[in-house]
């Protein structure tokens, strides 16, 4: 995929959208050097495993789950927070493979998911018009801290290699083994139907490894514990991605390596150049601009990317974007991202999967219905209705199998934090918890977009999970799940 007339840094002869106007120039400039001195946070190796992976995905093998924050914090970088997160993906991904029977590719928006886009470069507080907060790694939510610092990406690379030592601790020691899924979080699920599911799921699960310790497929050391000694096994450690949005494209350009291909085999070997900041990273909405930098610098890299998909992009527009960022129609390559709102999806994505098709172009279809129904309460909360989300995401399930076609992943925004008495978020309206715009204060955390609570969370697990084993089985009639969360419409 080296492309001669590439470089990391080409992209600095397109315009750029959504960039940060940095005072002191050359402050940023010594800041990038640092970086780009320092190691590497993901290895060439673990990205093509993830290629190779997404191309499972493209093929109807597996089911991506891309899940986390909208944007972390700094602060929220504790040993609390992020076994909180990634004990939400290990249940949701869980709930998945027991009722879909397919592997999950999971990829976290974790590690470096700090910057976020704005709509306007300032915004008025208190009668006062101050530059918008950018993200941690650009500047502070307090509005006297809205200076950009070029330090603020230092930081931001130290605390994604805490973040990410403390997630492969976590699951290279046994936190992911099947043995015993009820670590995981479940003891906070306070809704009763899914709690009853859960335990169901769990049951089934020490039922299966059971009998395989019957018979011995287990007699050997890992069936022990980690921690006494125990090896690691199938069972006990899985694959694990991060991800952000390629936001902030000096940040990128200063964690691109080239290096050999990892696995080419060719002779001499070839070269490729990595964003060693992220296994996966993916363009906005707001610059996926044809003859913009982004898209010139996504180009060159060997990462599977991720492109977002609205109703403002025509299909025509798609296709030469596949072309731009995949011209040899690489598997594995590239993955669409769907975004459009519960009340227009019906209007652009059969287009675009028909579009798509006719081209031969290899992507992985992923569903985000957070970001196309985001609404104000009457409180003056940024909220999204659950019933909301999950009508655009069966909706898409529907439209992909209407136009032959299937839908390959789900992309959330969601947060596995409790508070000090063991309470989830509340920050979307509805789902099992029956969550009212009068308790959205109750707990609201996010300093960005809302995202769904443990529980409303295993609600859309428990829903997909739902419809994957009613068609594995052959099963025909309404969705109980979709029905008991105030569905109207049967996937």
């Amino acid at each position: 995929m080296a492309n001669s007339n590439w470089y990391p840094s080409s992209w600095k002869s397109r315009s750029a959208a959504q960039m940060v106007d940095y005072p002191d120039q050359q402050h940023l400039q010594r800041v990038l050097t640092k970086i780009n001195a320092l190691p590497p946070l993901v290895t060439p190796a673990e990205i093509e495993r993830l290629r190779f992976q997404i191309t499972a995905v493209q093929r109807n093998e597996a089911f991506l789950l891309h899940a986390g924050d909208c944007a972390e914090s700094f602060d929220a970088c504790t040993q609390q927070n992020i076994s909180a997160k990634i004990g939400l993906i290990l249940s949701f991904s869980l709930i998945l493979i027991w009722g879909g029977r397919l592997p999950v590719v999971r990829i976290g928006r974790i590690a470096g998911q700090y910057a976020k886009p704005r709509s306007s470069g300032t915004e008025t507080i208190d009668n006062r018009e101050v530059l918008s907060f950018r993200g941690d790694n650009v500047n502070g939510l307090d509005p006297n801290d809205r200076t950009p610092d070029p330090e603020r990406l230092l930081s931001a690379y130290f605390h994604s290699t805490a973040t990410l030592n403390y997630v492969r601790g976590l699951l290279t020691s046994g936190f992911a083994s099947l043995h015993h899924p009820r670590d995981w979080s479940l003891s906070h699920v306070r809704s009763p139907a899914l709690r009853s599911e859960f335990e169901k799921i769990t049951r089934g699960l020490s039922d299966a490894l059971d009998f395989s310790h019957t018979i011995g497929a287990d007699s050997g050391r890992e069936s022990a514990p980690f921690d006494r000694g125990g090896g690691r096994g199938v069972l006990g450690e899985i694959d694990f991605y991060t991800s952000h949005e390629g936001l902030m494209l000096d940040w990128e350009q200063a964690m691109t390596r080239e290096v050999n291909i990892a696995g080419s085999g060719s002779s001499p070997q070839e070269k490729g150049f990595y964003n060693t900041s992220a296994h996966f990273i993916w363009v906005g909405d707001r610059t996926r601009q044809l003859d913009g930098a982004h898209i010139e610098y996504f180009r060159g890299i060997r990462n599977p990317i991720g492109i977002k998909v609205g109703p403002s992009l025509e299909s025509a527009e798609l296709i030469r974007l596949l072309q731009t960022v995949n011209p040899n129609k690489e598997s594995g390559r590239v993955t669409l991202i769907t975004r459009y709102g519960a009340g227009k999806i019906w209007d652009h994505l059969p287009g675009h999967i028909e579009a798509v098709k006719h081209s031969q172009h290899p992507v992985a279809w992923v569903c985000d219905p957070m970001h196309g129904n985001t609404l104000t309460s009457s409180s003056g909360f940024k909220t999204r209705n659950f019933g909301t989300i999950i009508s655009e995401l069966t909706s898409c399930i529907s439209i992909h199998t209407a136009c032959g076609s299937r839908l390959g992943g789900v992309s959330l925004e969601f947060t596995g934090e409790l508070n000090d008495e063991g309470f989830s978020v509340t920050e979307c309206l509805g789902g099992s918890m029956e969550l009212s715009e009068e308790q959205l204060g109750l707990r609201y955390q996010s300093f960005c977009d809302p995202r769904l609570n443990f529980e409303q969370s295993l609600d859309v697990a428990f829903l997909i999970s739902n419809y994957f084993k009613e068609e594995r089985l052959g099963d025909e009639g309404e969705n109980s799940i979709y029905a008991a969360l105030g569905g109207r419409r049967t996937i």
